[in-house]
């Protein structure tokens, strides 16, 4: 009897599991009406449209079923803060503090932020779709689940962080650091260009394609020792 081949395009794109997405369906949100954050405060249901949170505190705070559209965030500190089932959409700022927040059936569309703090943040679920983010710090965050899409990343630091289930879909990924990583199905054939400057050896988890590998094949020779004349 014959054996079935197992290799091949179409075996290799089998082995990857797709990310799933959130499914959000958001009841008719309230304004927003108070002048500033709390710490620890509790957003069930709300509408902040063209809020300037510039340096507020809402570290811890929960937000749940809310929808913020066009919010200024530069230096908005959100630490350990609960962000579910809700949809961010251009929100901008600089400086962005997010660490050890949660991120939960969450959709980002046409962000434009810089230096944003996420290390040690939990993202399950969740759509980046869009705009530009320079900076991105996930160091040691756990990313299940999501998807970069039709963004630029500049810089985004991954190091020491755990991703599964993880898509790049046209998305350009320029001067990533995925050191210390761990990748478990993550998709990067969707990323243009793909520049990666440390963490070549841990891309294990993830498929790339054969003109990804071509160009990231310089910088994976430099790790490797091999010199090419």
């Amino acid at each position: 009897m014959a054996r079935r081949a197992t290799g091949g395009r179409a075996a290799g794109r089998a082995e990857v599991k797709g990310a799933r997405r959130p499914e959000l369906r958001l009841p008719p949100p309230e304004p927003w009406s108070e002048e500033e954050l709390r710490p620890d405060g509790d957003y069930d249901g709300l509408e902040f449209r063209d809020t300037d949170l510039t340096g507020q505190d809402g570290v811890g705070a929960r937000f749940m079923d809310c929808v913020l559209t066009g919010c200024a965030l530069d230096g908005t500190a959100l630490g350990r803060a609960r962000i579910l089932d809700s949809v961010l959409t251009g929100p901008r700022g600089v400086g962005t503090q997010l660490a050890e927040s949660t991120f939960r059936d969450v959709e980002v569309i046409d962000a434009r932020l810089g230096g944003t703090q996420l290390h040690g943040a939990v993202l399950e679920r969740v759509v980046i779709r869009g705009g530009k983010i320079d900076f991105l710090n996930l160091r040691e965050a756990r990313l299940k689940d999501v998807v970069f899409e039709s963004c630029v990343l500049v810089e985004p630091d991954f190091a020491g962080a755990s991703l599964e289930r993880v898509e790049f879909v046209d998305c350009a990924l320029r001067e990533a650091d995925f050191g210390s990583a761990t990748l478990k199905d993550v998709d990067l054939r969707g990323a243009a260009p793909l520049e990666i400057v440390r963490g070549l050896d841990r891309l294990s988890g993830a498929v790339i394609s054969t003109g990804q590998l071509l160009d990231l094949a310089p910088v994976l020779a430099a790790e490797l020792g091999i010199r090419v004349e």
